[in-house]
Formats: C-alpha cells, sequence, structure tokens
C-alpha cells in the first residue's frame, strides 16, 4: 500500500504552522509549540489514532495558534486520505475519571461539526478541525465536571475514532458513488 502522508504549512501573520503526518505509524509526536496544553492533546491524539506527526507551531497567542494547529492537521489528514477508500465511519466511547465522551465522525467530503466542549477554544479546535479535513463530527459529553478531562477524553476518543475509521479498505463505502478500487 501507498504511504499515507501529508505535510502542510500554514503561514499567516499570526501563526507559522508545519504539520508533517503519517497515517501508518506508531502513535509517536514531536510536537513544539507555545501551548503546552495543546501540545499534550496532540501528542494524545497522536497515541490513540497511531499517527505519527511532528508538529511545530508558533503564534501571536491561544486562540490563533490553537485554530491553525486545528486546520494544518485537518488539512493534513485529508490530503494523507487522499482517494484511498477507508471504512469511514467509526465511534469511540471514552472514560476519563469524571468524564464520559463519545466521538461519532464519517470520512466524507461533507464537512459537519456538533460539539460538546465546555471550553470554547477547544470547541473551536474540533469544529476548525471538521471543516478543513471535510469530516462530519459529532462529541456528545455524556457527564464531567472537570474541563480538562472532558477535553482530554475527547481527543482520546477523537483518535480512536480516528484509527478505526482510516482504516484501508478495497472498495468505497457509499451509496451515491460507484465502487473504486483502492490504489496500492
Amino acid at each position: 500500500m501507498t504511504e499515507r502522508r501529508a505535510k502542510v504549512n500554514r503561514k499567516t501573520k499570526e501563526t507559522d504552522v508545519t504539520i508533517d503526518l503519517l497515517l501508518e505509524g506508531n502513535g509517536k509526536a514531536r510536537v513544539r509549540c507555545d501551548d503546552q496544553f495543546l501540545a499534550h492533546m496532540l501528542e494524545t491524539l497522536s497515541r490513540y489514532s497511531g499517527f505519527d506527526m511532528t508538529v511545530e507551531a508558533v503564534g501571536d497567542n491561544d486562540h490563533h495558534l490553537v485554530e491553525d494547529v486545528a486546520i494544518v492537521l485537518g488539512s493534513a489528514l485529508k490530503q494523507a486520505l487522499a482517494d484511498i477508500p477507508t471504512e469511514r465511519i467509526a465511534s469511540s466511547l471514552v472514560p476519563m475519571d469524571d468524564a464520559l465522551v463519545e466521538v461519532t465522525l464519517d470520512i466524507i467530503d461533507r464537512p459537519y461539526a456538533d460539539i460538546d466542549c465546555p471550553n470554547v477554544l477547544y470547541h473551536h479546535f474540533m469544529r476548525s478541525f471538521a471543516m478543513s479535513s471535510g469530516i462530519t463530527l459529532h462529541i456528545i459529553v455524556k457527564r464531567g465536571f472537570d474541563d480538562h478531562h472532558v477535553v482530554e477524553a475527547s481527543f482520546k476518543a477523537l483518535g480512536s475514532a480516528l484509527r478505526k475509521a482510516t482504516q484501508p479498505r478495497q472498495d468505497l463505502l457509499s451509496t451515491k458513488d460507484k465502487p473504486m478500487t483502492r490504489r496500492m
């Protein structure tokens, strides 16, 4: 199978973000950014998805940094997936202490995001990621009172669902398109 990898850079007046993403990885992340919580969430996403990622990100404030990292990560995922058929749809339910979060997604070029998140910055991250990757993403917080635990459980569940949904398959799962054969 062809290696599913993408390297994407976004440089604006406010940020400079580069992400190198390998889908057939071992869940290893090298993250250098100004926001330690964002770095922790990206490392968590990498581990639970099994994707390898190298992230270099600087920004003028947390909002711009988090938003642009999400946009670049979503763009890298979309580029790495190319047109290779995948399992496409997956869900993951993750407990973390007081938090219980479910993520359900569909890798299809119909971007949509319905996100429960107590932290407006990470609500924005998930929405920006979904829009730039072109996926349909639902995050449901079933319970939780510690915002850190809810956000972290969301990243774990997202990673776990992405691991399942990005698995290559022989044919395209769609009732709208004719089946296509996987490129090797």
